[in-house]
């Protein structure tokens, strides 16, 4: 596989490309934002680690250029402690970060949690999912509300998709981080009700009082599955 690692500190770049090609990853890499777009439009990267503090446009920049038209992994790398940039990336379609500095055994680990979810590692089912006036379309990797199209993340539509695939069972915060994000990912439990949040928002005409993703207090999240 081909990842593309995106940093404008040399030594990063070369302790984290050294790392990955030991791993058996074929390795490009990129100092700003523009050489970055252009080397992933060339190259087709399996997966991008990004710093989102760049010389010119910044990582989150070219993230949301990335998203126009790709669901390419993205890892994103920071110095910033402030929850506001990763939430931001998040929110962006990134599908995970490590602040910086970070061990690389942590990154490597990370990468290959990344790249197992992208190549379809989630335990759900392939056809399409209807619900009311909701539609869940796996293969098309699509989402409808009353046949208008709803925009979600790559990780949105995982999460709605794997709870919606399990009708009324409910799992907790802990369950889904491992299912959805995979059992080698460094984010909080918190990191689900972000996304179910913004799910929520997205699909429901009243977010306050859900019809489809319902939280069990005290214990986590269900879908409520047809009536």
């Amino acid at each position: 596989m081909k990842v593309l690692v995106v940093d404008d500190e040399p030594p990063i770049v070369e302790a984290v490309a050294y790392n990955l090609q030991k791993e058996g990853y074929t390795v490009l890499t990129a100092g700003d934002a523009e050489e970055a777009f252009r080397l992933f439009r060339a190259e087709e990267p399996d997966l991008i680690i990004l710093d989102i503090m760049l010389p010119g446009a910044s990582g989150l920049d070219l993230c949301r250029r990335l998203r126009r038209d790709s669901t390419v992994p993205v890892i994103l790398l920071t110095a910033r402690a402030e929850e506001t940039d990763r939430v931001v990336g998040l929110e962006l379609g990134a599908d995970d970060y490590v602040t910086k500095p970070f061990s690389m055994k942590e990154l490597m680990a990370r990468v290959r949690s990344v790249l197992r979810r992208a190549t379809g590692a989630l335990d759900t089912a392939r056809h399409p999912i209807v619900v009311g006036d909701l539609t869940i379309d796996p293969i098309l990797h699509e989402v409808r509300v009353r046949d208008q199209p709803v925009e979600l993340t790559r990780r949105e539509f995982a999460l709605l998709h794997f709870l919606a695939a399990h009708p009324r069972q409910v799992f907790p915060r802990d369950v889904l981080l491992d299912r959805v994000w995979g059992p080698d990912a460094f984010v909080e439990e918190r990191t689900v009700d972000v996304h179910i949040r913004w799910i929520r928002g997205k699909i429901e005409d009243d977010p306050a009082h859900p019809r489809y993703i319902l939280t069990v207090r005290g214990v986590g999240y269900r879908f409520a599955g047809p009536d």
